[in-house]
């Protein structure tokens, strides 16, 4: 599950707050279970049990079912990510582009495939052929098994700025037919045709709806992915404000008109699981990929 610091976050915030729903989580971990078996096991009353079953239920923790003539709970997300504000680096002016993920410029996939617009999918799903479509640019969700695609920012800097730092962000997902909340997959980031590095996702997430995904996709299938920051200084790169590797604004050529942001699953992965990009009006950040460019 993926969460911020809004009003909007603190059922979840709420629910996490009491020793015995920290308790209740612990024993559906291991096990689906019903009111009584947890008030048992708890030593608790089946009503004081269901309102804490209720409070996890809203914040969408937990989830009940009926097993036979039975109503059962069971823990719905495996991980909580919360996403603080980022801090913005005040002293240096910015350019700010927001691309959307269906403005690919090139691309080289493999299905499964597809793409999603607001109303419907775009073309037919798992048809390579349908990512040159016109209709793509309206996309706001995309996904692909190996390959990779490319966008293309405009190089806003000027003759006399000089670039300090460059920041993309992105919700990025795996992809597995349908989905699978466990299924890592190692993506490859690329900027100017360079290498910046490898991040693995954790899965292809459906443990609950994304925020702003459209009420026709079904439940089962790509709901949301984690936002990732990838940041290039001077001193190296940098995921989530932790060191990712060597490669610095100096391997970059950053005089060319535009910058090309390239995400790619190499056939070698060792976890090659796909990606999954989500935009606008999909997943839980509603945003396309974003760059800044932060200069003096």
């Amino acid at each position: 599950m993926e969460t911020d610091i809004s009003d909007s976050s603190l059922p979840v915030f709420k629910a996490l707050a009491s020793p015995v729903r920290l308790h209740i989580i612990q024993k559906l971990s291991n096990r689906k279970m019903s009111v009584q078996d947890l008030a048992t096991e708890l030593k608790l009353s089946d009503t004081i049990i269901l309102m804490h079953l209720n409070k996890l239920a809203q914040a969408g923790i937990v989830k009940f079912e009926r097993v036979g003539h039975n109503k059962v709970s069971r823990l719905q997300v495996d991980n909580i990510n919360v996403h603080f504000p980022q801090a913005i680096y005040s002293e240096f002016e910015h350019y700010e582009t927001q691309v959307p993920v269906g403005h690919f410029t090139n691309f080289s996939v493999t299905p499964s495939c597809g793409l999603a617009g607001k109303d419907d999918y775009i073309g037919k799903v798992d048809n390579p052929a349908y990512f040159m479509d016109p209709a793509r640019i309206s996309a706001g969700m995309i996904w692909w098994c190996n390959g990779f695609v490319e966008y293309q920012f405009p190089n806003y800097l000027a003759k006399n700025d000089k670039l300090e730092m460059l920041d993309l962000s992105m919700e990025l997902g795996s992809e597995f037919p349908f989905s699978n909340n466990v299924w890592p997959s190692d993506i490859t980031f690329y900027i100017n045709g360079t290498e910046i590095g490898t991040w693995t996702s954790p899965g292809d997430f459906s443990d609950i709806r994304g925020k702003y995904t459209p009420e026709w996709v079904p439940d089962n299938v790509n709901q949301y992915g984690v936002l990732k920051t990838l940041r290039l200084t001077h001193d190296g790169s940098f995921l989530e404000g932790q060191p990712f590797t060597n490669v610095s604004l100096e391997d970059l050529d950053t005089h060319r008109e535009t910058f090309s942001v390239r995400f790619g699953i190499k056939k070698n992965a060792k976890n090659n699981g796909g990606c999954c990009i989500f935009g606008h009006g999909f997943g839980n950040y509603n945003q396309d990929i974003e760059m800044k460019l932060f200069h003096s």
